[in-house]
Order: structure tokens, then C-alpha cells, then sequence
């Protein structure tokens, strides 16, 4: 064969074993863009030891007792993770698991010719989850956080394998973003004024956890997943002023007022979700 006819044909072979191997390549799974579904229950991390925390002097450190003008601690009933079942401390109703969905838009690729893939992820989810945490007071009155996670916008990376055939894959995730808390406040203590502050912000916060994803098609998948979740918890603050109350009302004994928040400027959470994913 002349060099003239030889050298087109090497190039053609040249061009049909590229585009075989691109072919096999598009036809991996976990290999590209998708978008995904999830439903799941979300519970908040136990928070038992939290309380309320109180600044009667106002000067921005949340370190002081309330005292009554005898010197006692006013909250001595102590406190409880919940809503109370009634005004004296008898204890509260705990939190409760509730729904939460999300949807997300990723992509995945495989690292070379292994069973490794990588990933990042963009997600909007709507936890739905609640915590309540409850003081009593010595009046006996009942004093009630609480706060919710409304909207979540997070980005994260994924990183995993996908053995045999490469039909199910396993995964690690994390990453960080943003999320919407409203706060609530309620009491049975009809005497003093409670003006709440920052009842609804953003914060940041980060995730972390994993799952697995089982292909029943080339493009329909199904999964779950477990993610752990921390948001900054640290702007909202009751203010306590006289309303109808003497001046030796404990919360006014020092200053003539008292801001309170919870102890725990943390917003902890877990979620088990199951997933249905569409790939392209």
C-alpha cells in the first residue's frame, strides 16, 4: 500500500478507536449532570443540657442569675428541652421529628478508568425542623424558645466509589451555605413587657454525612442518605421590661430590665432522607 493511502487510514482508525473509547466513557454511570429529589425525617440534635441564659445588668454578657429580691435564683425550677406541660416545672412534651424536603441540581465524573467519582452539588431544601427550649420561674411562670429551620441553600462536594459494575455508588458529602431560622418566643408570665429581636435571620452554617445511589436505568436512580447539619444560632434575644410589674420584679431588680436568649447559639440537626434521581 502507498504512503498516500496508508496515512489517511491510519488516521480514520485513529479517529474511530477516540470516539469508541468517548462512547464507552458517556456510557459509565455516575458520569455527568442530574437533578434529584428527596424526601426524609428530620430530628434535632438532643439538646437536653440547653437552657436559657440571661444579661439583667445589659451589658452584653449573657452571665447573671436572676435573682428576687431576696437573693434567690428566680429560675431555680430549672429547665427542659421542649414545650411545657404546664407553668410550673412539670416537665415538658419533647421535640418532635417532622418532614423535610429537598431538591438538588449536580454533577458527577468518574477520576480516570477507575471506580472513583467525584462530585459537587447545589441544594434547596425545606427541613421543617423545630426545637423548644423552656425556662420556669419560681412565680411559677413558663418561658418558651423556640425556632425553626425554614429554608436551607447549601453547595457540597461528594466524593465515592462505584464497584463491579458500577451501578451503585457509595458516598461521602460536605460542604456549607445558608439557612433561614424563624424564632419564637411565648410565656404565661402576663406582667412583664417581652420584646423578641431578630425573630426571623439568615445564617451560615455547614453538612456533613453519606449515602449510596442504586441505578435502575441509565438515567433513573434511587438512594439514601444521612446528613448532619450546623447552623449559627446566636441573634435572637428577648428584651424583659416593667409591662405591669413592681420594681422589685426580678427581672428588673438590676437595671430595670433583662435580655435573655438560649444558651445554645448552635442549631444541630439530623436528617434521613430517600432520594429519586433523574441523570441526563
Amino acid at each position: 500500500m502507498s504512503l498516500r493511502y496508508f496515512t489517511p487510514a491510519v488516521g480514520i482508525t485513529a479517529l474511530m478507536l477516540s470516539s469508541s473509547a468517548f462512547a464507552q466513557e458517556d456510557e459509565r454511570y455516575f458520569n455527568g449532570p442530574y437533578i434529584s429529589g428527596s424526601i426524609g425525617l428530620e430530628s434535632v440534635e438532643d439538646g437536653r443540657s440547653d437552657t436559657v441564659v440571661f444579661d439583667t445588668d445589659q451589658d452584653g454578657a449573657f452571665n447573671d442569675n436572676v435573682n428576687t429580691a431576696a437573693g434567690a435564683n428566680a429560675f431555680s425550677p430549672g429547665f427542659c428541652a421542649g414545650t411545657p406541660v404546664s407553668a410550673a416545672a412539670a416537665g415538658c412534651r419533647g421535640n418532635r421529628q417532622n418532614e423535610g424536603y429537598a431538591v438538588r441540581l449536580g454533577y458527577d465524573r468518574h477520576l480516570g478508568d477507575g471506580p472513583f467519582v467525584a462530585g459537587i452539588l447545589v441544594e434547596g431544601a425545606r427541613p421543617g425542623v423545630e426545637e423548644f427550649t423552656t425556662g420556669f420561674s419560681t412565680t411559677p411562670a413558663s418561658y418558651t424558645f423556640g425556632r425553626e429551620m425554614d429554608w436551607a441553600v447549601t453547595a457540597r462536594a461528594r466524593l465515592g466509589i462505584a464497584p463491579g459494575e458500577g451501578r451503585a455508588l457509595f458516598y461521602a458529602t460536605g460542604g456549607a451555605g445558608y439557612a433561614r431560622i424563624d424564632h419564637s418566643f411565648s410565656t404565661s408570665n402576663g406582667a412583664n413587657s417581652f420584646t423578641p429581636d431578630n425573630e426571623r435571620d439568615w445564617q451560615f452554617g455547614w453538612q456533613a454525612g453519606g449515602g449510596a445511589e442504586v441505578m435502575l436505568t441509565r438515567n433513573l436512580g434511587l438512594g439514601i442518605e444521612y446528613l448532619y447539619s450546623r447552623f449559627n444560632d446566636d441573634d435572637y434575644v428577648v428584651a424583659v421590661g416593667p409591662g405591669t410589674a413592681p420594681a422589685t420584679n426580678p427581672f428588673l431588680l438590676e437595671s430595670g430590665g433583662t435580655d435573655m436568649r438560649l444558651s445554645n447559639d448552635k442549631f444541630d440537626y439530623h436528617a434521613l432522607r430517600a432520594t429519586v434521581n433523574l441523570r441526563f
